[in-house]
């Protein structure tokens, strides 16, 4: 019976996931319209903010009851899963030009984050030259709360780079009928209400089913529930990707990867000094190849279904990995 009320409430969320995604879609852009904003600017800040609310809800609550494993490997597995599922899969269904800004300013500042917060939970480890004895569950440094605010101070600084952008590059004037702004804040805000209940339907019910089966906290964090708070970024992206609003849809994913390791490990560790053991640092590095990876595919301005098919099944192949490890 239980099984079958958490299959239900799977497909509710579901439903719910893919029609808030639309909704929310369509009141970005019509709000990046009104105020001649470039869609990826709004795909960079509003969605990709509002896709990573599921993630900002599961780490900062992990952080609260000192559940630090899930904190940690929810945000470096939602970022795997962003890069290689939602780009593969959106790629895979219609070929996905990257924006050129996207290449020389969002990409490298979010494999940049990545390196600084690799650096500093493991490279004092590495330092002590223990590397080969350690078994994965072993400690081997923290997400530091001087290191969190670091974070938020840099997350701060990025959006007000973004705002400045935007200032200094107006879009062009559009042309068709302009939807009233409290239209717009209106679609925006019911979309992400569907997008967040729908993404807790979830995760929720995933992780019932998959606790049966007697999963690790740290392979939940990792796959069931980053795959499940990262749906939002999924839907929402092949959304936008079909109604032909790409710059939403990449900057989205860039968006919501630079968000969930700024601010919501940022928050997470300045509520609450994060514990990282081997297994972390190891998908932390997992993340930076991954990364590297997908910008090498978008140099050609252009992921298209082949580099699509190989992501899904690099990180097909990842997931493995970590279940195996």
């Amino acid at each position: 019976m239980d099984v079958f009320v958490n299959i239900l409430l799977l497909i509710v969320g579901f439903i719910a996931l893919i029609k808030g995604a639309d909704l929310f879609v369509d009141g970005s852009s019509a709000l990046a319209k009104n105020f001649k904003v470039p869609g990826v600017i709004i795909g960079l800040t509003i969605v990709a903010m509002g896709t990573s609310a599921p993630e900002l809800a599961v780490s900062t609550s992990a952080a609260i009851k000192g559940a630090n494993e899930i904190a940690l490997s929810n945000v470096t597995g939602s970022n795997i899963f962003n890069l290689l599922g939602v780009l593969g899969i959106c790629a895979m269904i219609h070929p996905l030009p990257i924006e050129p800004v996207i290449m020389k300013r969002d990409f490298p500042l979010s494999i940049g984050i990545t390196l600084l917060t690799l650096g500093a939970v493991g490279l004092p480890f590495v330092l002590k030259g223990n590397i080969t004895s350690a078994a994965m569950s072993d400690n081997v440094g923290e997400v530091s709360r001087i290191f969190s605010i670091i974070l938020l101070v840099l997350f701060v600084s990025y959006i007000a780079m973004l705002i400045i952008s935007a200032r200094k590059n107006p879009q062009e004037e559009e042309t068709g009928e302009l939807k009233p702004l409290w239209k717009c804040a209106l679609l925006i805000l019911i979309g992400l209400v569907c997008i967040i209940a729908g993404g807790q339907f979830v995760v929720n019910s995933a992780k019932a089913i998959a606790a049966t089966f007697g999963m690790s906290e740290t392979l939940i964090g990792l796959t069931i529930v980053a795959i499940g708070t990262s749906l939002p970024e999924l839907v929402t992206s092949v959304v936008a990707s079909r109604k032909g609003e790409n710059g939403l849809a990449v900057g989205n994913v860039v968006g919501s990867n630079i968000f969930n390791l700024l601010f919501i490990l940022g928050i997470s560790g300045a509520i609450h000094p994060i514990t990282v053991n081997l297994a972390s640092v190891t998908d932390l590095a997992v993340l930076v190849v991954v990364s590297v990876i997908t910008m090498i595919f978008a140099r050609t301005k252009n992921i298209g279904r082949v580099e699509g098919a190989v992501m899904v099944l690099i990180y097909a192949a990842d997931v493995v990995f970590a279940v195996l490890r």
